[in-house]
């Protein structure tokens, strides 16, 4: 049974990549086997790859989430947009001195008025003037992660987005999509690999660490999801053909796996709460790329159950020797599903 400090390791804090590379592509890619680490380019996972596996991408979007604002009463305000409810609500984080009342007013970046509304969690339900989502491109900022120390730029808001990014609604991007660039995806589809799309919204949750030392209290931060018909036929006919299901990202990973807890992949859309940890019977999803995570996070966790713990461990003590970058504008693995016990 493992325990919080089991996923805790030390990072150099020069290793935390504050900025992306030039080219998408140019990353690196460290491939992990039980007893093998083998250092690669981004673009190697082509040759990683054989005609008929299928690579399952979140389409989701990013939010220009994060507002600085003023109540009514003249206390300054940071807010961010966590969850878009519906065209006019949406659930939102608010910093503040002093927690707004319902009802009250908060002026954002100086350009309209929202209405506090009632508290649900940790977070506020505030009501927009207008269309949430015209309103949100129109004055919001990008919220990069917590650990990327500068402010976000014009450069960030094309870099923290995928290449396909489609559908909006996230406060974090899906990472391990940020390293394909168009000629790569070209070149994927032309050995034969196919491709296919989930939406999964990746909420603040997903930089929280896990607090309780015992992993079975902890509370799952939960995420909103899609997966289409069409991408569940895509994953029967890989399957049935033998071929691997690749997820980019862990994000793509809990959609897949929560929408299979029936044993198969199902289409539809929920909220999902799934927490993944060494131990759990993996469904759907056969390979993995991902980039490296925080320590005591819960997707440090999920690859831990993906690949296996010692596994894992090792692949971050050689990544750390041989400065990889980690976290959002890092460098990636390519994982492969360790088989069940």
């Amino acid at each position: 049974m493992y325990s919080l400090s089991d996923f805790d390791f030390e990072l150099p804090q020069e290793l935390i990549a504050q900025t992306p590379l030039a080219e998408r592509s140019a990353s690196r890619l460290l491939q992990v086997l039980p007893e093998q680490m083998t250092d690669r380019n981004f673009a190697y996972i082509v040759d990683l790859l054989s005609p008929g596996d299928l690579l399952v991408f979140n389409d989701t979007r990013v939010l220009k989430a994060r507002f600085f604002g003023i109540k009514e009463t003249g206390g300054k305000v940071e807010v961010l947009v966590e969850r878009v409810i519906d065209q006019r609500n949406v659930h939102a984080q608010i910093r503040a001195s002093k927690s707004p009342a319902v009802g009250m007013r908060i002026r954002l970046a100086d350009a309209f008025d929202v209405i506090v509304g009632e508290r649900a969690g940790e977070f506020y339900e505030l009501q927009f003037p207008d269309d949430v989502f015209e309103l949100i491109e129109a004055h919001g900022r990008l919220p990069l992660p917590p650990y990327i120390e500068h402010a976000a730029d014009a450069y960030d808001e094309t870099r923290y987005q995928t290449v396909y990014a489609k559908t909006p609604g996230a406060v974090a991007a899906p990472t391990a999509g940020l390293h394909f660039d168009q000629a790569l995806l070209d070149a994927l589809t032309a050995k034969g690999v196919k491709l296919a799309y989930i939406t999964l919204h990746v909420g603040a949750g997903t930089f929280q660490p896990v607090r309780n030392e015992n992993l079975a209290e902890h509370n799952m931060h939960s995420e909103w999801y899609t997966i289409s018909q069409q991408t569940v036929d895509l994953v029967k006919a890989t399957q049935v053909a033998g071929g691997n299901i690749v997820a980019v990202g862990t994000t793509s990973m809990r959609a897949l796996e929560s929408a299979s807890q029936s044993g198969s992949l199902q289409a539809g859309s929920a909220d999902t709460r799934l927490f993944i940890t060494p131990g759990y019977t993996f469904k759907t999803v056969t390979r993995l790329i991902t980039n490296f995570h925080l320590p005591k996070s819960t997707l440090l966790m999920l690859v831990s159950a993906f690949a296996g713990y010692d596994t894992i461990r090792a692949a971050y003590q050689h990544a750390i020797s041989q400065r990889y970058r980690f976290f959002s504008y890092g460098d990636a693995m390519f994982l492969t599903r360790m088989p069940p016990c």
